[in-house]
């Protein structure tokens, strides 16, 4: 029973680990020989560098003089090195071209960190990774003097990525670094630092976003946005703050969520509609997931980003959806949002004057969810004709015997004969309507595809009731209820806020029929396939699963159902 659980967790889970629908590439500037994170705040800039052997002569300066002159570099003094090195080389200099004071904190050899080649996340540290030589910069902001803007001077080596964060803000995603690149500074709100090039900006760079999601049986609505945006429309209590504590978050989802009730109204098929709040939560956000911060913790008020559900039930794929953004200010001005339904998502931006996300059903073939009707058992009296067979055809064998010998006797064989013709007519019914409730392997195939196929389907209802009746078609007893709590369960903390995991194909693979000296029930050792997606934030996920069980059938109520299995293989493809 416990394994059964873990079977529909993992099918209906799908949205760990799993292949992103984006067009997400590798981040050649992960693998460059040096990386550089910079850490800028009020008082100035902190530089953590991972030297690599490949570009070591654009670092010389920083060298100590033993290692300087074992490389055969000269013999500058170490003082005179630094000057050049904070002054022309790894340089930093105001919008008015005054060169920052920088000093070297600490240098010395350690393991290059890993970091995912998409988004740049350190990986846990490996034996194996390549040696590299570590070094903390720092340079120091004017007293009193917060700069406006900043101006990046890259040493003489092109394999340099860097990233740079504003109070722990990230501003750009993972680069090449390059000499010129320019930071505007916005100390009001490091949210909205950025460098004048767009093509350094971070992909996740809007404070508000909007999706909307069209399915069969619901259409949700998904909002991410900055509680300290929204603070300029509603109080929520954080002015004048740093950090908003783990004690103020859960009333400030309140407030949120009230406030966005009324807000971004959704119209389907030409009716206004009114959605469900499904949850709302404070979200970590990356290039290729996203995920609910939980256990709570104390969130940097910059950083802060929370993500709203709303759902609005349906009966059917609607015809349309339009979603109107209604909060613009001169902060407000671009909303990245997208419509997402079977084809995948279709992005766009909107502005003050053109503010209509719309979706209309394209869809040539849409793939609705349907139940498959499973083959009904056998009935009693099919059964028992099964049953008589081979006494049928004994008597008919006898009869023939007891016909040829009043014919050979030439006594009168109307008796016999007559006899003979019912018992060949019968045994004729009982080999063409009788049935066995060990079905053979063609039956047994269509019986258990049809099962699987359903109980996956059940959970594409929203409503619990709806669900538990569904299911209850297909599965037995106590095994009804775990697979209906656990999997409810699972799909909530594996949907990262309220987005539900879709099963949309199981394909039976293989299936042998085990001995079973049951009548009313038989045992398979099957293969299948699950292919499943979910949509969640402006991503859709894509996910296949394979498994190998063995499944117990019996007959209940004049049905079908599943009433044992036990997993002996599951795969991820």
């Amino acid at each position: 029973m416990k394994l059964f659980k873990s079977l529909l967790i993992l099918a209906l889970s799908i949205i760990s680990q799993v292949s992103n629908a984006d067009a997400l590439v590798q981040n050649q500037a992960m693998k460059a020989s040096t990386i550089i994170e910079f850490y800028i705040d009020e008082d100035g800039v902190r530089a953590e560098l991972e030297i690599g052997a490949n570009a070591l002569e654009g670092f010389k300066n920083l060298l100590p003089d033993a290692i300087y002159r074992q490389f055969n570099y000269g013999d500058e003094a170490y003082n005179q090195r630094l000057q050049t090195f904070f002054s022309k080389e790894l340089s930093l200099l105001t919008g008015d071209e005054t060169y920052l004071t920088g000093q070297l904190l600490s240098i010395g050899p350690a393991k290059r960190i890993l970091r995912d080649p998409i988004n740049g996340t350190p990986l846990p540290i490996q034996d194996d990774a390549p040696e590299v030589i570590e070094a903390t910069l720092y340079y120091s902001f004017p007293k009193g003097k917060l700069p406006e803007q900043l101006i990046f001077l890259s040493p003489p080596a092109r394999d340099i990525g860097f990233v740079a964060y504003h109070n722990g803000v990230s501003i750009n995603d993972f680069r090449f670094i390059s000499s010129g690149y320019t930071l505007d500074l916005d100390w009001e709100d490091p949210w909205y630092s950025a460098f004048t090039s767009r093509n350094l900006r971070r992909k996740y760079s809007a404070p508000m976003s909007g999706f909307i999601y069209v399915e069969p049986f619901e259409v949700r609505k998904e909002i991410i946005t900055r509680p300290k945006d929204l603070q300029r429309w509603v109080d929520l209590g954080l002015k004048n703050k740093k950090v908003i504590s783990v004690e103020s978050q859960a009333e400030i989802k309140q407030k949120v969520a009230e406030f966005l009730t009324e807000h971004h109204p959704v119209v389907i098929d030409g009716k206004p509609a009114k959605g469900i709040l499904e949850s709302v939560n404070f979200l970590e956000r990356t290039l290729t997931s996203s995920r609910v911060i939980d256990p709570p913790e104390p969130l940097n008020i910059d950083a802060a980003i929370l993500g709203v559900i709303f759902v609005y039930p349906q009966t059917a794929l609607p015809d349309s959806v339009v979603m109107t953004w209604d909060l613009w200010d001169e902060r407000i001005i671009d909303v990245p949002v997208s419509a997402v339904d079977q084809a995948g998502p279709l992005g766009m931006l909107l502005q003050s004057d053109w503010n209509k996300l719309k979706w209309q059903n394209f869809l040539k073939n849409p793939v609705v969810p349907s139940f498959n009707i499973v083959e009904a058992p056998a009935a009693t009296w099919q059964i028992i004709l099964y049953k008589s067979l081979p006494v049928i055809g004994i008597l008919a064998l006898i009869t023939l015997l007891w016909l040829a010998l009043t014919i050979k006797r030439k006594q009168s064989f109307a008796l016999p004969l007559s006899t003979v013709c019912l018992l060949l007519l019968t045994s004729g019914l009982a080999a063409q309507l009788g049935k066995s409730n060990n079905p053979e392997l063609d039956r047994a195939q269509t019986i258990v595809s049809s099962l699987l196929h359903n109980i996956y389907r059940s959970f594409d209802y929203r409503d619990d009731s709806d669900i538990y009746d569904i299911l209850a078609r297909s599965v037995t007893g106590e095994l009804l209820t775990d697979i209906f709590l656990e999997t409810k369960q699972s799909l909530v903390l594996a949907n990262q806020g309220g987005a539900q995991a879709k099963v949309k194909e199981v394909s039976l693979e293989s299936l042998n029929l085990k001995p079973d000296d049951n009548e009313n029930s038989f045992t398979v050792e099957a293969d299948w396939v699950v292919q499943g997606s979910v949509g969640h934030w402006g991503h859709v996920h894509q996910r296949s699963n394979r498994y190998q069980a063995v499944m117990n059938m019996v007959v209940e109520e004049q049905q079908w159902k599943l009433s044992k299995m036990t997993i002996l293989q599951q795969e991820r493809l």
